[in-house]
């Protein structure tokens, strides 16, 4: 054979591995390939190839790998089991930048599954060649290293320690500081992924200066790059008081309010993430951010958007209402409880319902014009209806009852309350009941207070006595009063919308707190009133008619 012969069979043999691996990594692409090729046994006929003399075979197998790997966590698992780890991290170091970009991001397809296989990427020694990366003068080695590290710290606390550890941060911040756009928006997501796990690891991200440099970019025009932005900076705020007070020292509002608008709806989401992260801490973090507008904004955006993207601004809402009065009137004067209730009527998800729910309560739960606004909305009734539903989620039911026992221990608006009293279970009905007997009530007049003797009940009828509620003056309150009593309107259309009807209908034991709630009510009304109105008082009257012997 001849020296031409012997090149030619070494060029094709040359052309075929290229041929090869170009064509493994092209149908590695399509799901529909995955399993058929994995059948096929290619991972153990890809890791010779890792160390092939030519780059670009070298280069076109770790590029294979890496999208078998990325495709499901059995096939990460084979790369693990099949010891091509340690070979790639030693060819991080080694080889060309192509050859690195490819080799990250096959860790990184291992590491992104579970924590147990971004442990065996760390077991492997791949942290120190990742950190090494990220000083490399190829953007695109940068990217890819940064990528890796951010998938295996987003597992657990453990990992993201061991980033840490390793040095990453500081790198990644300077990362965040490279004009290449794309290589802003993975350091980002890196330190959000590092930051997301404890008060700890988001101080570290503190120290090395994260948040400065995250701020000057919330007005970017990439959006990619404002979601991550704001991820991290959510991230931070959520552990303590003096994390949040340091991303708001960076000055961010009211700028920030403006991307509640943003045509992306994850940077929307995440700024109204970061928003609820920062107020949930203290009143004086809501209530800077209500002086800068945040509640107003919030609400329109809980209005123009829908799903799962709604739910940080409804629970925004919730956590500034609960420090204070004057921050949940803040949320009722900005419109908030209109809103909230489109919300509750809308949302199909429960967890959505539920935060809703929680929100209410945390609204109406302050003092008696707090409920009020809360129950002229005609929530009470949707709150009931959730926690009776028999469909609900446990946890929707709770949140319902909770939000719901919250405002009626408040709430002394009767025209509001009169509704429940016809659909409440009795762990309701107590409180609906009591509130009646708070607001209504008045000291217990005699038997025939107000009540000429000579009258007969059923002579005059209902009518007559209804009429003659007018005439009655109000007695003082007793001393669970919480107000004036109502006027004698208020006492009448309480008997002929059929609520004094409903009071006399529910039964009772004598001695518990509901009997002496319905006991303090009837004491607002004449006796003849009460007993008319008491269950089996038509057939007592019937019984009367039978006994009447006429003159």
């Amino acid at each position: 054979m001849s020296q031409r012969q012997v090149l030619q069979v070494f060029e094709q043999y040359q052309k075929s591995r290229t041929q090869f691996v170009q064509s493994i990594a092209e149908l590695a692409t399509r799901p529909q390939n995955i399993e058929t090729l994995q059948n096929a046994g290619v991972m153990s006929l890809l890791r010779p190839l890792l160390l092939d003399v030519v780059p670009t075979v070298q280069q076109t197998a770790a590029l294979a790998l890496g999208r078998l790997a990325n495709y499901n966590d059995d096939l990460a698992e084979a790369v693990v089991k099949g010891d091509i780890l340690p070979q790639l991290v030693y060819s991080l170091a080694e080889q060309n930048r192509f050859y690195k970009k490819a080799a990250a991001f096959v860790l990184r397809a291992v590491a992104k599954h579970s924590p147990e296989l971004a442990q065996a990427v760390v077991d492997c020694g791949a942290l120190d060649a990742l950190v090494i990366s990220l000083e490399e003068f190829d953007p695109g080695v940068k990217e890819a290293a940064a990528w890796a590290l951010g998938y295996i710290a987003r597992h657990n606390g453990e990992l993201s320690q061991a980033v840490v550890d390793a040095g990453a941060v500081p790198l990644l911040v300077l990362c965040v500081q490279e004009p290449e756009v794309a290589l802003k928006r993975i350091a980002a997501s890196s330190l959000s992924d590092i930051a997301k796990h404890s008060p700890e690891l988001a101080q570290t991200v503190v120290d090395a200066g994260a948040i400065a440099h995250l701020a000057q970019m919330i007005l970017n025009p990439d959006a990619k790059l404002k979601r991550q932005v704001f991820s991290a900076l959510g991230q931070i705020a959520k552990h303590s008081v003096d994390l949040a007070e340091m991303v708001v020292e960076a000055e961010i509002f009211p700028a920030v309010l403006g991307c509640l608008k943003d045509p992306d709806e994850y940077v929307r989401k995440n700024v109204a993430t970061l928003m609820r992260e920062i107020t949930k801490h203290t009143p004086e973090l809501s209530q800077l951010i209500v002086n800068a507008g945040g509640v107003a904004a919030v609400i329109d955006y809980v209005g123009d958007c829908r799903g799962h993207v709604r739910l940080p601004g409804i629970m925004m809402l919730g956590y500034v209402a609960a420090h204070s009065e004057n921050l949940a009137m803040a949320v009722i004067v900005s419109k908030g409880v209109p809103q909230l209730a489109i919300c509750l009527a809308e949302e199909q998800e429960e967890h959505i319902k539920s935060a809703t729910a929680w929100a209410f309560g945390q609204i109406g739960r302050h003092t008696p014009e707090h409920a009020r606004m809360v129950a002229v909305a005609n929530v009470l009734p949707k709150l009931l209806a959730l926690y009776m539903d028999t469909e609900s989620s446990e946890d929707l039911q709770v949140k319902a009852k909770k939000a719901l026992k919250s405002i009626l221990q408040k709430c002394t608006y009767l025209p509001a309350l009169e509704p429940l009293l016809h659909e409440a279970p009795s762990n309701v009905l107590k409180h609906v009941v009591c509130q009646f007997s708070k607001v209504s009530a008045t000291a217990a007049p005699g038997p025939t207070s107000a009540v000429p003797p000579a009258v007969s009940v059923a002579a005059k009828g209902p009518l007559s006595l209804l009429s003659r509620l007018s005439l009655l003056s109000p007695c003082p309150p007793p001393p669970v009063s919480v107000g004036a009593p109502h006027d004698s309107k208020a006492r009448r259309l309480f008997v002929t919308s059929g609520g004094l009807k409903k009071v006399q209908e529910i039964k009772a034991e004598p001695g518990t707190a509901l009997r002496e709630y319905i006991s303090a009510i009837n004491n607002c009304y004449p006796e003849e009133i009460v007993r008319y109105y008491s269950p089996g008082y038509s057939e007592t009257l019937l019984e009367r008619v039978d006994k009447y012997q006429p003159v």
